[in-house]
């Protein structure tokens, strides 16, 4: 993998594949560079497709303190090296990543987000305070194995599959990674959809959920789509949180492929 330096000195790693125009995939929550090879390769064919290791992860760097703000700009170092302007895909809270870059000003001109995992609502609100509160006590006593077990409660993994996965040699790779689920909760905010903000996004958007994900899912992200001003809302039929890559991959050559965007209805 190549590597380049973020604004704070961070080294952050990612790998380039293919020929054509550039596309970077932000991975979510427990995800490096390589659990998005598979879409990556799908995708080479026909553009530059970039995966890399966000902060704490894989062969990155991890500087410290951790702020939103600066895995913007790791993301902003990662896009310097292949591109004046890229576009992005985000898958879960790598979405919330790329519009918050996009937000805060990189230079993107198409940008794919897939079910990023905010709760709004009352509900939502209340939820999400208490994940916060009980992830952060649980890494501040070194609690990795419970910390990842919250995350795919949160996520809806059922118990006796959390029971089963402790149990494989997968476990200990995501415990590694335990204490960078911090950083993908600061990505989120409060849980709600930040439409202020997301106002600003100027890139053409499209947000998709799986047709098989939960209603509120669906709901959250017509609520996304319906914030950012150039966006649509796209669902994936016989899709879950578990996006098969064969199922998104013609969906995103097909978009960053686009000279003009046409909006559709959902």
């Amino acid at each position: 993998m190549d590597k380049t330096l973020s604004r704070d000195g961070t080294s952050v790693a990612y790998r380039r594949r293919g020929d054509g125009p550039p596309v970077i995939l932000v991975g979510g929550a427990l995800s490096s560079a390589a659990t998005e090879a598979p879409l990556a390769e799908l995708l080479a064919p026909r553009f530059t497709v970039v995966t890399y290791d966000r902060r704490g992860r894989g062969s990155s760097g991890d500087s410290g303190p951790y702020t939103v703000r600066s895995e913007i700009e790791d993301l902003a170092a990662v896009a310097a090296r292949v591109g004046e302007r890229v576009s992005l895909f985000g898958m879960l809270s790598g979405g919330a990543l790329a519009l918050e870059a996009q937000a805060a000003g990189l230079p993107v001109d198409l940008l794919a987000v897939y079910e990023p995992p905010y709760t709004p609502g009352p509900a939502g609100l209340l939820y999400k305070s208490r994940c916060t509160a009980r992830l952060h006590r649980m890494l501040s006593i070194g609690d990795r194995d419970g910390a990842v077990a919250l995350y795919m409660s949160r996520t809806g993994v059922p118990e006796e599959t959390i029971a089963r996965m402790r149990h494989a040699l997968l476990w200990k790779s995501l415990e590694a990674l335990a204490h960078t689920l911090a950083y993908d909760d600061a990505l989120l905010g409060n849980g709600t959809v930040p439409a202020e903000r997301f106002a600003s996004v100027t890139a053409r958007t499209l947000v998709v959920c799986g047709g098989f994900s939960p209603d509120r899912t669906r709901e959250t992200t017509l609520a996304l789509a319906a914030a950012v001003p150039n966006a649509r809302h796209r669902t994936l039929t016989g899709q879950t949180r578990d996006l098969a890559p064969q199922a998104i991959a013609p969906v995103l050559a097909d978009f960053f492929a686009r000279d003009v965007f046409v909006r559709e209805a959902s």
